[in-house]
């Protein structure tokens, strides 16, 4: 049965909204949990589909390095924060989302194949940074309620991400993260006022302190 989007009240569709964001980057993130069973089903070695910096066959890595991981374990790693940080930006930000989610993508693949060192780069952590970096630096310049929230959240979740921007193991794609960080920045500098401001969010609890002020009032006079 389809819902009706006319006959819900605002509350409705937020949690509808919610939903479905959540549900966009739920399947995203099972079509990299496939790619990673048949990986291993087959034995392949996808990693050499990564991007490679500098080289023209390495221009490929720029779509598919995203869809790459590694192990299972650097999938795992990448599944909560891609989950919990692309909902968020997607709820928060449905019309911006249209245009930061690409521009994370892509921007940060490009900057990896320009910049980065010669090694094959691989993994979704790029969209993560860029998804993190975006939502909090949103959330503090636009400063309405709900930008605030979102803000607190993926950085008391995610804050510590900040140290994945700098050389730490060989193993681990640093320029990934730094670009991701850096277009999520931009980005959210750029599109602050792209998504109007939504209705602030009436609590139970302050909707029954106005009908005690209201009660208060008219036996007062």
């Amino acid at each position: 049965m389809h819902t009706n989007p006319l006959t819900l009240n605002n509350q409705e569709k937020d949690s509808l909204h919610l939903k479905r964001s959540f549900t966009i980057v739920a399947a995203f993130t099972i079509v990299l949990w496939l790619i990673k069973i048949v990986e291993a089903l087959l034995d392949a070695r996808l990693y050499k589909y990564g991007i490679q910096p500098g080289q023209l066959s390495g221009l490929t890595g720029i779509f598919l390095a995203p869809l790459i991981h590694s192990s299972f374990s650097h999938l795992f790693a990448n599944t909560a924060p891609l989950l919990i940080l692309g909902t968020a930006l997607l709820y928060g930000y449905p019309k911006s989302a249209k245009i930061a989610v690409p521009v994370i993508y892509i921007g940060t693949g490009l900057g990896v194949w320009l910049f980065a060192r010669q090694t094959y780069h691989i993994g979704a952590s790029g969209l993560t940074f860029g998804f993190m970096f975006f939502v909090f630096t949103i959330g503090a310049i636009r400063w309405d309620r709900r930008a605030i929230t979102l803000s607190m959240i993926v950085f008391f979740l995610y804050g510590s991400m900040i140290w994945g921007i700098f050389p730490n193991e060989a193993s681990t794609s640093y320029e990934s993260h730094f670009f991701g960080a850096m277009f999520g920045i931009i980005l959210a500098i750029l599109l602050r006022n792209y998504d109007p401001n939504l209705p602030e969010k009436n609590y139970n609890w302050e909707e029954d302190e106005d009908e005690d002020d209201t009660e208060y009032n008219d036996k007062s006079l």
